[in-house]
């Protein structure tokens, strides 16, 4: 695999257990925060498992636009835009009522000095957004910080581990759970959370951290010493299908790949791809961020991408110049400082 073009086919190629899932939702589908990393691939992937199914849906993406062309791309592909803030009332207000809603706009990455905005994006707006899709479906994208860190011989964490979120972008992911949840009581509107740990894609991840920390000969930190991964389209699929999952109060699903990964283990693998030799500092600290995506695998089956699958296509888009995002993961942080 060698273009953006090849990538995308590969992340936006429907199952037909998603297509038979989407000709029993009813209703549009409205992506809000679709200008993400994520984002337009899952709007792709939706698109297609419309059109191969034959259904009559409409797929509409929410962002800001700011700069660049997705808005055009997107709509090229056949997907509806509408440039928004959605921390503007206006805006928020003119957004279209649609039956089904994937929320997945908020803010991460440098919130350390500007944690007002985090927390406006992540706990103020999610409020506004329930009380303006009171009577849609929702699927509200979280993260696997909320949990504590756990000891990687345990069993990792599962929906009913107790949440102990470390730094504030956790705890405002965290406040995002609660209003959610607030609302979805008050309304009765059908929601799932989405606990999401380290989607992979060749463009960015941990897994093409890794790889380039080898493959530049630079030392690798062992101290979080433990990984969740999964390949985007799956964490996408994941995500769509479980429209068809949302609860009143919501329900909790953990999403992530099947293994608990070592990190020296995939620097030794790509060490052996690039014919280098890896570099470590630190030793592996006995505990790491962790979660057991037992349940998402019950629902919607394993991952259909292997982690030795991801190894190898990340090692040959490194080694053929492949295009890359300048948006680390961080997931060595265990402090919460993002």
């Amino acid at each position: 695999m060698k273009t953006i073009s090849e990538l995308e086919k590969l992340m936006t190629e429907p199952s037909e257990e998603l297509i038979e899932d989407l000709s029993k939702l009813e209703g549009d589908i409205l992506i809000l925060g679709i200008g993400g990393k994520m984002g337009p691939s899952m709007a792709k992937l939706t698109k297609r498992a419309i059109d191969e199914g034959g259904l009559n849906k409409r797929v509409i993406g929410v962002s800001r636009f700011s700069s660049g062309s997705l808005k055009q791309e997107l709509e090229d592909f056949g997907i509806e835009t509408i440039a928004a803030d959605l921390l503007n009332e206006s805006d928020l207000q003119s957004l279209p009522t649609v039956e089904n809603v994937i929320y997945m706009a908020g803010n991460k990455f440098g919130t350390v000095g500007n944690e007002h905005f985090t927390w406006a994006m992540n706990a103020y707006l999610p409020g506004r957004l329930a009380e303006k899709f009171a009577d849609s479906r929702m699927v509200a994208f979280s993260t696997g910080n909320v949990y504590p860190f756990v000891n990687v011989l345990s069993s990792n964490c599962s929906e009913d581990t107790p949440v102990n979120p470390v730094g504030e972008y956790a705890q405002s992911c965290l406040g995002r759970e609660r209003v959610l949840t607030h609302f979805s009581h008050k309304n009765k509107t059908p929601m799932l959370l989405f606990r999401l740990n380290y989607a992979i894609d060749l463009r960015y991840g941990v897994l093409l951290e890794i790889a380039k920390q080898v493959y530049h000969e630079q030392s690798i930190d062992l101290e979080m010493g433990n990984v969740n991964v999964i390949w985007q389209g799956d964490a996408n699929e994941y995500a769509i299908r479980s429209l068809l999952h949302t609860e009143a109060p919501p329900k909790i699903l953990n999403a992530t790949g099947p293994e608990t990964v070592s990190v020296r283990w995939l620097a030794e693998e790509f060490a052996k791809r690039f014919d280098k030799g890896a570099n470590f500092y630190n030793v592996e600290n006995p505990t790491a961020l962790l979660n057991n995506a037992s349940q998402a695998h019950k629902l919607f089956g394993y991952p259909k991408v292997t982690i030795q699958q991801m190894i190898d296509m990340t090692a040959d888009w490194l080694m053929n110049d492949g295009s890359t995002y300048d948006k680390p993961t961080h997931f060595q942080e265990r402090q919460g400082a993002f």
